[in-house]
Order: structure tokens, then sequence, then C-alpha cells
């Protein structure tokens, strides 16, 4: 175990002891032996856990306690008392101290809660990390368009969102379609917005680790596993899990993940007792699930559990003039974000929009969007410039049949006056994006090695 301890202890016996015994097992130790010391030392160190005496020359351990807290109340800190102070460590409990020790301290029961405190402070960090990553709320503008299936899809996940114990709801639609901004609306939209919402990929989940990453695993409990973490399951504790593409899950943790959903319990990898996780479901998928569940791919009584409500998002090919209104929503963003002048559509470009159709959706549009804003020379934004971004500009698919496949774009050069850097970077983003993160997939539709490609976003710094 490692990690940066603070120890306020006025005995110099005593706190040269702690510190050299928790040396040993890889601590550092910052031995201070007054709370004045003490308070200047957190400030400037922040560190994972905080042991201090309560009597102290000066500010006494209880002091010292309030305002530590003040200053982080995340950071555990514990509190030694001898026989007289008892009433003073619980106090301090009440007040939400970590734990306390009595002295004479027992060395192996000050290792034991050292270890304990640590893991809480990592535990902290992690759920900090993960939540702020994880709830980047779409904004409204994000979510464009008039076309009454679209607006039914939004009314309905709004009146879900209202629903004080929202049920778990299955959001299908083909890749691309927008399913997470529903399901961040189903989230942002309700009484649970400033609880987490974790976004899990399913399709990035290896079998050999999906166990581990869902529901956390403890120390030792696998060959790499050198301290406990928890899982996406108590990091969304209070809040929403969605699961994108669920289709693409593992059937060996299909079952463990339906007993998690249905009894509210998961237990860590290599661990023994069951942690009580408060947590709605979403779930998404571009897969017909019920035929997987008829070939049995997919398990009958998760998907079950998982549709109680469902959504579906249609197709951009059938929403109309949406198309257009999505082109020029993504105009605008890509272009401040470039810090390009906006294109404006010009003759034949809503037309050229309406008439593709969209393989990729939504997700493709924006790709195009972008492509036609970096190589943008000023002027309307015409459709055979359109068609250029696009790479080719088949004619619609008939009503019931398969959009049709789009040919890789052309390795054409961008016009003059770009911002070559710029351009690049947009092509290997947009690459990595339409491969759902797969350098593999991304290189190959670039046309270059994995080896090559690896370079190039470490040169980015993407």
């Amino acid at each position: 175990m490692s990690g940066a301890i603070l120890l306020v202890e006025d005995e110099r016996t005593l706190g040269r002891a702690i510190s050299l015994f928790l040396g040993e097992y890889g601590y550092t130790v910052e031995w201070v032996t007054d709370g004045e010391a003490g308070l200047a030392a957190f400030e400037k160190q922040r560190p994972d856990f905080v042991l201090t005496d309560v009597r102290l020359p000066g500010m006494s351990g209880t002091d010292l306690f309030a305002k530590l807290r003040a200053i982080d109340p995340a950071v555990p800190i514990a509190v030694m008392t001898a026989h007289g102070t008892i009433e003073s460590a619980v106090a301090a409990m009440k007040q939400g101290a970590f734990d306390y020790l009595k002295k004479p301290v027992d060395l192996d029961e000050l290792r034991f809660l050292a270890d304990r405190a640590m893991e809480q402070s990592r535990r902290g960090e992690e759920l900090a990390v993960l939540r702020d990553r994880a709830s980047v709320l779409a904004g409204a503008g994000d979510i464009v368009g008039q076309h009454p299936l679209f607006l039914e899809v939004l009314e309905r996940a709004r009146q879900l969102a209202e629903l004080g114990d929202v049920p778990p709801v299955l959001i299908t639609g083909e890749t691309g379609t927008g399913k997470s901004l529903v399901a961040r609306t189903l989230h942002s939209a309700g009484v649970r917005a400033d609880r987490p919402f974790i976004d899990v990929n399913c399709t990035t989940l290896p079998p050999s680790l999906a166990e581990a990453e869902l529901f956390g695993h403890e120390r030792g409990a696998f060959t790499d596993a050198k301290q406990s973490r928890l899982g996406l399951f108590e990091a969304a504790d209070g809040g929403f899990l969605f699961l994108d593409e669920i289709g693409d899950l593992d059937l060996g943790i299909q079952g463990k993940l339906l007993k998690a959903i249905e009894e509210g319990l998961v237990r860590r990898l290599g661990g023994t007792r069951e942690r009580t996780v408060d947590v709605r479901i979403i779930a998404a998928t571009n897969r017909d699930l019920r035929a997987e569940c008829e070939r049995q791919t997919f398990r009958q009584d998760l998907f079950f559990r998982i549709a109680v409500m469902t959504l579906h998002m249609p197709p951009l090919r059938e929403r109309g003039d949406d198309v257009v209104l999505l082109a020029e929503h993504y105009l605008e963003r890509t272009a401040r974000r470039y810090g390009r002048p906006v294109p404006r559509l010009g003759p034949g470009a809503p037309e050229a929009l309406c008439a593709y159709p969209w393989p990729g959706n939504v997700r493709e549009l924006s790709h195009v969007m972008e492509r036609a804003v970096l190589w943008h020379t000023g002027g309307l934004l015409e459709g055979a410039t359109l068609a250029t971004a696009i790479g080719s500009m088949p004619a619609a698919a008939p009503l019931g049949m398969p959009a049709p496949t789009v040919p890789k774009p052309a390795a054409l050069p961008p016009p003059d006056g770009t911002d070559l850097s710029a351009w690049e970077r947009s092509i290997l983003d947009a690459a990595l994006r339409e491969s759902g993160g797969n350098q593999t997939r991304a290189a190959q539709r670039l046309g270059i090695s994995r080896d090559t490609l690896r370079y190039r976003l470490k040169k980015f710094g993407l």
C-alpha cells in the first residue's frame, strides 16, 4: 500500500515510531508536532489520510479536525486519544471522523486503519473522476429536430424522467441516431439530475475484464489487482447507469448483470461481501434483441428486465428536413470550435443532404459537416462541396430497403488556406469516432498501419 499520510503528534517517541512503522509499509509520512503546523502542512500537501492526537500544544486536535474538515471534507481523518480524552474522540466521530485509536497505539491496528483510510480516499478519487467524466450533460442545443417521430421520443423520455422511480428503459435504433442523447435527457430532466450518470460502452468491455469493470474488485483478486477498486455500478450509486450497446455484452456476464439489476446488490471480484446500490438502468442497442434471444446469444430474462419501457430512435433518413437543421447546427458548432467562419448552405445543398441516405445517421452527418468546415474556402456551401465532404452521393435507398454502404471518401488534399494540422487532426478524430474508438478499425479505415495511427494520435494528443 502507498499514499501520503499527515501525522500530528507532539510525543516525539511515538511520532517517530509511527512514522518509521508506516514508512516500512510503503506510506509517505509527514510528521508535525502541533496543530498550526498540521494545518499548514495539510493546505500545502493535501494528504490522503490524516492521523492526529486529540491533545496538542496550542490548537487542540479537535479544533484542528474541524478546520481540516472545513477545507476538504473528503479526506479521512482519524484521532488518537488517551483514556482521559475518550469523550473528545466520540465528539469527533459524531462530526465525521473516520475512526479513532486508543493510546498506547497498537501498531497492527494502526496499519489496518491506515489501509482502510487509504482505500476510502482512493475510492473517493475514483468516484470523483468517473462522475466528472461521465456527468457532462447533453445541452439543449445538441437536441435538434422538429420531426414528429423525433419529438415523440423526446416527449416520452421527459415523461419517464418526471417519475420519481424511473423503470429500466431500453433505447433502440441504428448506430449514430442519438440514443445516448435521449439517455442523458432521461437523467438531466429528472429528479436525479444532480446524481451521477455513468456511461458504459459495452462494445469495449473485454469478457475477461467486464466483471471487474462493472462490479469492481478487491485487492489480490487477480495478478494486477494491487489495490481494491470500485466498479461502475458503485460509481453510479444514486443515479443512472447507461449500458450502451448492451447487445455486445458477453453472454457469460449477462447473468451477473441481471442479478445486480434485479436485487440491487453487487459483489466485487474476489470479495465476499455484497454491497447495496441504488441505480437506475438505461440500456441501448442497435441490434434486434428479440432475434438475439431466439438465437440464444442474449438472455431472454435480461431482455425482459431491461425492456420495461422502450424508446425507438428513428433513423435520420426518416426525419425529413431535420437533416438540414442538424447540418446547420453542426456547421455552426464546428466552425466555432476551429475558429473558422460559419459556412452557409447554398444552392443544391439542402436537396443533396435530403437525398443522401445517411447510413451512419446523425454521427455521420456531424463528421461530414466537420470536413465541410475545414475544407471550406469561402462563399456558400453548395451541393458539389458536400459531395466531396461525404466522398459519394448515391441515391436514397427505396423505402423499406437497407441504405447502401458509403464508400470510403477519396483521399483529397484540403483546399488552399486550410490549416493542415487541424485538417489532419479532424480526419483522425472522425475515423476514431466512426470506429467506436477501435484503433485497428480506424487504421484500416484510413489505410494506414496501426503503429502509424498511434504515432499520429500521440502527436495530436488524441
